[in-house]
């Protein structure tokens, strides 16, 4: 009976040790603990943790493996690991004769015997160690092992799936983790040490010196035990493998989290994705060079993005300055942040669109005072200076922010939110929240969406999505026309005119570029963010400068910050590759227009077909019109004393008005203009009671609360009184 349940349970473990998966199956199936993202060109640029209960990494083939750590392993846990075929009697007998007389040694067990419990989990050693039937189970199965598979197999196979320490499975996690280097560096000391804690894992570190300056010995190698035990308790308590390491680990997160293939058990071991790893190191090295060169003004963060036109393919994707941010982890790509002036562009292209505007069409740059719900809306430019009736080209271009509120009051802030949407701009509020400063960028958005909503003007006004793997041979990609193509084509234009740039930017701006490109930068509240974002033929890049805490810069613009990193990844992007100006779409017009009165000189101008216009003008009559209908003042120049009988009296602010402070633009920078009319010389202006300027009209620097404004002549007597508020944050200063 007893030999028949014997050979009962022999038979049940042959089975078992014919279901063994063989050695091509085992190393297909491993998993890493890491996920390993490559570049377009296949090179690691990114190695991410995505198994948070045990470390292993990469599989390793036996010639990879360090010579002495092989040495190491045999010598210490199967000395005729070449001799037997799955089990060594010889060690059996020994083992058996030492239990006899209760004498510790090595033990029985061979490599194959060990590789076959890790590859069944019932043949594995419990607490309390194997029983007798395991450890026959485990002789069957490395019986079958070794008909099975080859001796270079077993040693490979085995390296890779012993537990080291801890949460440490296979030699590469051990050799990453605790040495800081690949496995075929270990040397003999360090051999050793990994040999010591295969027999006993968690020992202490005394203790895996011990058995270490033994295994040293067998090699031949000298061994200084005192010297190895420091070294031994040291590379304990190391941990070299950090969780993530490489060029673009914001972007890895992202790819990861896109990603819609999944290995089985857990996250994909290799991710292919579409960034260039020579374009993603200079993108890095631009935008942390600029942040040094900032140093002293309170400029720690940036981020950066790459597009292809055509594509959507993200070729860069920096998403902190690294080492200068205190806020590293903080993805700067997708992190919200006011845009300031760089929705301009597309508030144009949507008024020209709509045909309200054209790129020569003339818009008043001026003082400003709209009515809103919340009392006036008071746009100023970031120079504090206006520039009088200008066209639309040169209103975008040299970023005045008076014409585009103005744009905006004809467009409407719900019409405009709805065209933010079409570009893939999802804000958090509606138009109406926002309001007129909605021109000025007073929402929030990411630069990754800001920078494909560039995409589509470059594209002709069509939106596409962002690939993060490369585009099949063939594919093209799905694309929504979000803006009429001829309005976007005339957008790109007007920022690619250096010329008219000129006003704002200067000739020698580091916006012109030796190929074709078209550019805007932006600056929001108080200089808390600032932004350079274009498109060349075939690519576009948009930049973001700031701080990850929302802390303001110290004179810093767009101009300052943001556009030399996009000059310098664009100049690199085209340094052999030309950029060709895109050609018009059908339904435009080009013809020469003049300026009457000297505005502006003559040039050639493109149109939408219908409403193209040779001379451009404007009458005292149409300005006055022009203003009402805009929410200005109905006479842009104070009246003169000849225009006018009677005393003086003050014509704005208007009493009981309540203005509004910009938000886009640092309070210091803001004026409100202080009017009179009459035939009074010798004015003077009081605000609560204190003088604040002479003459007709005065600029004074608006600060937040009521207040008692008073008109006066030269002897002191009143003239006029009224009274308003201005809501806001504001800092005094003149």
């Amino acid at each position: 009976m007893r030999r028949a349940a014997v050979a009962l349970w022999l038979a049940a473990a042959a089975l078992r040790a014919w279901a063994l998966p063989g050695f091509d199956e085992v190393r297909a199936d491993f998993r890493s603990s890491e996920t390993l993202v490559l570049s377009r060109e296949g090179e690691v640029i990114q190695r991410l943790r995505t198994d948070a209960k045990v470390r292993r990494g990469q599989w390793l083939r036996l010639g990879e493996i360090s010579p002495a750590l092989r040495q190491a392993l045999l010598l210490s846990e199967d000395r005729r690991f070449y001799e037997h075929s799955g089990v060594d009697w010889a060690a059996v007998s020994a083992a058996a004769w030492a239990n006899l007389w209760h004498e510790r040694t090595r033990g029985a067990s061979t490599i194959t015997m060990q590789l076959a419990g890790l590859l069944d989990e019932d043949w594995r050693a419990g607490s309390g160690g194997r029983s007798v039937a395991q450890k026959l189970g485990q002789a069957v199965a490395a019986k079958r092992l070794e008909r099975h598979w080859r001796k270079d197999q077993i040693l490979e196979a085995y390296l890779n799936l012993v537990p080291f320490r801890g949460e440490i499975v296979g030699l590469d996690a051990l050799s990453r983790t605790l040495f800081g280097k690949a496995a075929h560096g270990l040397d003999a000391r360090e051999a050793a040490v990994a040999a010591a804690l295969v027999r006993a894992p968690n020992a202490r570190p005394a203790q895996v010196a011990r058995r270490a300056c033994g295994v040293l010995r067998d090699m031949d190698k000298g061994a200084d035990c005192e010297t190895l035990a420091l070294f031994t308790a040291g590379a304990l308590e190391r941990r070299a493998w950090d969780a993530s390491e490489g060029i673009a680990p914001h972007f890895a997160r992202q790819l990861l989290r896109q990603s819609t293939v999944r290995a089985e058990g857990g996250a994909p071991q290799r991710l292919h994705s579409s960034i260039s790893a020579p374009l993603q190191r200079v993108a890095r090295q631009a935008l942390e060079r600029q942040l040094r060169e900032l140093h002293g003004r309170h400029v720690e963060d940036g981020a950066l993005v790459v597009l292809d036109n055509a594509t959507g393919e993200v070729l860069a994707w920096v998403g902190s300055s690294g080492p200068l941010s205190r806020a590293a982890e903080v993805d700067a790509v997708l992190a919200p942040r006011q845009p300031g002036s760089t929705l301009k562009p597309f508030l144009y292209a949507q008024a020209i669109a709509e045909r309200r505007l054209t790129a020569a069409s003339l818009i008043h740059d001026s003082p400003a005072q709209i009515p809103t719900a919340g009392g006036l809306y008071m746009p100023q430019n970031y120079d504090r200076r206006f520039s009088g009736w200008v066209s639309v080209r040169q209103a975008l271009a040299a970023s005045l922010n008076v014409p585009a509120v103005r744009t905006l009051v004809m467009v409407t802030p719900d019409a405009f939110f709805e065209q933010l949407r079409r570009l893939g701009l999802p804000l958090a509020e509606s138009g109406g929240y926002y309001g007129y400063s909605l021109a000025l960028g007073s929402s929030e958005v990411r630069l990754l969406e800001l920078t494909n909503a560039y995409r589509a003007l470059a594209n002709g006004g069509r939106l596409g999505p962002v690939a993060y793997t490369v585009t099949a041979p063939g594919r093209r990609a799905p694309f929504t026309q979000a803006i009429d193509a001829g309005a976007a084509f005339i957008v790109g234009d007007m920022l690619a005119d250096a010329q008219a740039r000129v006003p704002t930017f200067g000739a020698d701006s580091v916006l012109n570029t030796r190929f074709w490109t078209a550019v805007k930068t932006g600056t929001s509240k108080d200089m808390r963010d600032n932004w350079a974002l274009g498109w060349s033929a075939r690519y576009t890049v948009g930049v973001w400068v700031g701080n990850a805490g929302g802390g303001p810069m110290h004179e810093v613009s767009g101009i300052s910050g943001a556009a030399p990193v996009w000059a310098e990844v664009m100049a690199h992007l085209h340094r052999r590759e030309a950029s060709a100006a895109p050609r018009p779409p059908a339904g435009l017009v080009h013809q020469p227009v003049r300026f009457a009165e000297g505005l502006e000189s003559a040039r050639q101008e493109w149109f939408l077909r219908g409403t193209e216009q040779a001379v451009f003008t404007m009458n005292s009559e149409a300005a006055s019109a022009y203003a009402a209908s805009a929410g200005g003042q109905k006479s842009f120049k104070p009246m003169a004393a000849d225009q006018a009988g009677g005393p003086a009296r003050i014509v704005a602010p208007a009493p009981g008005s309540v203005l509004a402070l910009d938000p886009d633009i640092p309070p210091a920078h803001q004026r409100l203009q202080l009017r009179a009319a009459g035939a009074t010389p010798g004015l003077r202006w009081y605000i609560d009671g204190r003088p604040v300027g002479r003459g007709a009209q005065q600029a004074w620097p608006p600060w937040p609360g009521r207040h008692r404004l008073e008109l006066r002549d030269a002897r002191g007597r009143l003239l006029d009184r009224l009274q308003f508020e201005v809501r806001g944050a504001g800092v005094r200063g003149g």
